[in-house]
């Protein structure tokens, strides 16, 4: 009889802690507010990456009457985590980085952002005007800043750039430093303390925006193809109800009375269109080819130079 009423006990306080659990789960309310982390993609502070994506979740705020709580994760794949371990609920991800949550089931597509009747975005490769650097092949050699390893902009395509250039980037760079950002890349350019620089164009713009670094003293070095433009995701255990009202919110968040034009914002804090929750998953497919090329056993290589600079 002691066994059993001991039994039932512990079954009331599994059910009691479950239950308990469920009451606190974020549902977007004031006292719940979704959960949204974002990649560092432009250093992470307050005036950067975070700063870029309070309009828009102003505005869906707005429309829907959702909240929610946004932090910037220390790193890509720390975004990834987060979002693989339940701790998030929606989530700003690279190409690269998106693919990689999405492969572990953890990431469902929200929405990506649309400008000019297109969702894509470009990596490149910046270098001072009057360092000679023209083209891929002046790269053998140098000095070179890549952002977060598992970026797709400031990393994964530069990285496949200098391979079908026939470059090796561990044996032929000369120095290679990792500084988590493309803003850190940048930086490191205009500081003198590399030759070259690898960051979205996006993030080039933004830091010429801001005066961080003179349009005039770089010179691009190359561009990549058309790369899917980095997602905004959701936990695929989201409630459907919930998802459906979150895509149908960056759908028509746009055209949304009371919306002014400048509230629509992506990545690099840059004003775009619209937002669209019906871009294909298969669009992410040349990320996912690149990360292919770019393996683990490459990264590790990169990580072990970069720390012997």
């Amino acid at each position: 009889m002691f066994a059993a009423k001991k039994m039932v006990a512990g079954c009331f306080l599994v059910l009691t802690a479950f239950l308990s659990h469920a009451q606190v789960l974020p549902d977007g309310s004031k006292e719940r507010p979704l959960r949204v982390m974002l990649i560092p993609a432009d250093g992470g502070t307050e005036t950067g990456t975070k700063a870029d994506f309070i309009p828009i979740f102003n505005a869906v705020s707005g429309l829907t009457g959702l909240n929610f709580d946004i932090k910037v994760g220390q790193s890509y794949g720390a975004v990834v985590e987060a979002m693989c371990n339940g701790l998030t609920d929606i989530a700003f991800h690279g190409p690269v980085s998106y693919v990689q949550a999405h492969k572990r089931g953890c990431a469902q597509l929200l929405a990506v952002a649309v400008e000019k009747g297109e969702s894509v975005y470009y990596a490149g490769m910046f270098a001072k005007a009057d360092g000679g650097i023209k083209s891929i092949s002046d790269v053998r050699g140098k000095r070179v800043a890549f952002g977060d390893v598992n970026s797709a902009s400031s990393f994964t395509f530069q990285m496949a750039m200098l391979m079908d250039a026939k470059i090796d980037p561990v044996k032929d760079l000369r120095e290679v430093r990792m500084t988590g950002s493309h803003a850190n890349s940048i930086a490191a350019l205009s500081q003198g303390l590399v030759d070259v620089a690898n960051a979205s164009f996006d993030s080039y713009e933004k830091a010429v925006r801001q005066g961080a670094i003179d349009p005039n003293l770089i010179a691009v070095v190359a561009k990549s193809i058309p790369i899917p433009y980095p997602p905004l995701a959701m936990h695929p255990k989201l409630p459907e109800p919930l998802k459906a009202k979150l895509k149908t919110a960056f759908n028509e968040v746009h055209k949304a009375p009371g919306v002014k034009p400048e509230m629509i914002r992506g990545y690099g804090g840059k004003k775009v269109d619209a937002y669209n929750a019906n871009f294909s998953e298969s669009e992410f497919n040349i990320a996912a080819q690149k990360l292919a090329i770019v393996t683990d056993d490459i990264k590790g290589e990169i990580l072990k130079k970069a720390s012997t600079r």
